[in-house]
């Protein structure tokens, strides 16, 4: 039986990149206070609409974000926020819709500066698009303000 630190070395890494799929701007209504939780304290943020449009290798990926989603929020003891984001991008000239759920975990307080990372899990129905739901997204946030009421999500391809 070959020993767990012989095998390690013997597979060489497959160290992953990043591939920019989409970047949206995204319309935010006021932050609401939903009060404590067992993890923390609680907030919703009403997500207004929006635009997107697509990174390279995926131009034809652009269009509207759509009123009605939210973005629910805990801010942890420790000071870390929590957001779970879940909203719909309508692709421009169709009637597609892919729908986003936006997992963010934000460190303020972060060594060498704020730390703002997702998991984004893209739902497209079938079609063109349909290969987003076989792939995996990271996400950054920044914010728009004060120039908008609004945040800057980039999504990034991982690729293998």
């Amino acid at each position: 039986m070959t020993d767990a630190m012989s095998l390690l070395d013997g597979v060489p890494p497959c160290p992953p990149s990043c591939t920019l799929a989409w970047e949206a701007l995204i319309d935010v209504g006021d932050r609401q206070d939903l009060g404590a939780g067992p993890a923390g304290q609680r907030f919703i943020v009403p997500i207004l609409g929006g635009e997107f449009r697509g990174g390279p290798g995926f131009e034809g990926l652009c269009g509207k974000v759509l009123a009605g989603g939210a973005d629910r929020q805990t801010l942890r003891p420790d000071g870390v926020k929590e957001l779970d984001a879940l909203y719909e991008m309508q692709i421009e000239g169709s009637a597609e819709v892919l729908t986003l759920r936006n997992r963010v975990v934000i460190d303020e307080a972060a060594e060498g500066g704020r730390y703002a990372f997702s998991r984004i899990q893209v739902t497209a129905p079938a079609g063109r698009w349909d290969v987003l739901n076989r792939r995996l997204f990271l996400g950054t946030l920044q914010s728009a303000r004060p120039a908008r009421q609004a945040v800057i999500i980039r999504g990034w391809c991982v690729q293998g």
